[in-house]
């Protein structure tokens, strides 16, 4: 065979094993497009992450309900506590004072209320006294009646006997002197049976006032026994909360109270971290939430872990607007040049308890979330027209 003859085949050899090269190298891109396609569409597709998700939890924040001196101060930041743990003591004394006020005033109305009781039965026999009173009066204006009757009668008959001599100048003075007795006597018991009548029914009067003390009512239910009572109940709680303890299981931060230091109400003194119940609030872009739904499984990691430690997590709930909706100045999208920018929204996952006392977090730290769409298909189905990201 020629040098020429050899030259063409081996060209021929060679193009032909390029050309197998290159359909074997097709053929891979194909497959290894259909496998991602088909890894995409029945695993990758199911799924939506972030890394921009953060720790977080209902701290509580721990202020006095009653002013005074700070006496005491037991915990310090990063301090673990549980529920009831003392974390300050407020100086009692002001309280304590106005507990012992408020338990004298409290007797001091039980003894008025028992004196009113104590009255009513005076008043009742006032006015059985008054009316003995009333039934003399009347007695003793009948009499005056009659005897200013029989003078005015008297002085009459001397009167008409006068002229023909049959009566002295004497006689007939001593009968107007009897009449003029007799008239002063009936006003004198007219006024007496007045002030009688007067007498009655201002004792009376004084019993219904009485009674409305002490109407439907004992010395316990009476109305000041109960106002003293709760005045003195309110004072006993003050002086409970002179002594500041934890709400719950926590650890303490941002503690900004000294000893010696003079609280008010309502004055922020620190803050207990409930770091057993935190939860994470992730924030995935507006696009990513079409298939999220409430009760669907999470996989998050934090940074101060890495990849050492996977969280477990479910959905449990929706923000109820964006980060930008809810920020200090909202964006004023009317504008001419306006600029539309992907949205996040904020979805908050409950962690596993029992996860949180093996790897603690702390309020504030990064994470990152993966959620599975495909999970809490079941609970869904369940529920008639699952509603979406606006209603949950």
């Amino acid at each position: 065979m020629s040098e020429n003859q050899n030259e063409s085949a081996a060209d021929a050899l060679m193009k032909k094993r390029r050309n197998i090269r290159l359909a074997v190298l097709g053929g891979v891109v194909v497959l290894a497009a259909a496998g991602a396609t088909a890894y995409w569409k029945l695993h990758a597709s199911h799924f939506v992450s972030t890394d921009n998700a953060y720790a977080a939890a209902e701290v509580a924040q721990i202020t006095p309900s009653v002013g005074g001196t700070v006496l005491e101060v037991k915990v310090s930041d990063t301090q673990a506590v549980k529920q009831g743990d003392v974390l300050l003591v407020i100086d009692p004394t002001d309280a304590q004072l106005a507990v012992a006020q408020a338990s004298a005033e409290l007797d001091r109305a039980t003894r008025r209320v028992k004196s009113y009781m104590a009255n009513d039965l005076n008043l009742d026999a006032q006015i059985s006294a008054r009316a003995a009173d009333a039934q003399r009066a009347s007695a003793q204006l009948a009499a005056a009646q009659a005897d200013f009757e029989r003078a005015k009668v008297d002085l009459q008959r001397r009167q008409k006997l006068v002229e023909s001599g049959s009566v002295s100048g004497d006689e007939l003075t001593r009968a107007k002197n009897s009449h003029d007795a007799a008239t002063a006597q009936l006003a004198a018991a007219k006024a007496a049976a007045a002030q009688v009548t007067a007498n009655q029914r201002s004792a009376v009067a004084a019993k219904e006032a009485n009674a409305a003390l002490i109407s439907n009512s004992t010395v316990d239910t009476n109305p000041e026994v109960a106002s003293a009572r709760a005045r003195l109940d309110q004072a006993k709680v003050d002086l409970e909360r002179t002594i500041i303890r934890a709400p719950l299981d926590g650890v303490v931060a941002k503690r900004m109270v000294q000893l010696g230091q003079r609280v008010q109400p309502g004055m922020p003194l620190m803050v207990v971290v409930p770091v057993n119940e935190i939860y994470v609030d992730a924030n995935f872009k507006e696009v990513q939430l079409e298939k999220v739904r409430i009760g669907q499984s999470v996989k998050l990691h934090a940074d101060i872990y890495g990849k050492d430690v996977t969280y477990r997590g479910v959905v449990e709930g929706f923000s109820g607007g964006s980060g930008a909706a809810f920020a200090a100045i909202p964006a004023q999208n009317a504008t001419g040049n306006w600029i539309k920018v992907v949205q996040r929204l904020p979805v908050r996952i409950r962690l596993d308890p029992a996860q949180l006392q093996d790897s603690p977090l702390k309020v504030g730290l990064s994470m990152s979330a993966e959620i599975d769409t495909r999970t809490g298909a079941q609970q869904a189905a369940t529920q008639a027209d699952t509603p979406r990201i606006a209603a949950n």
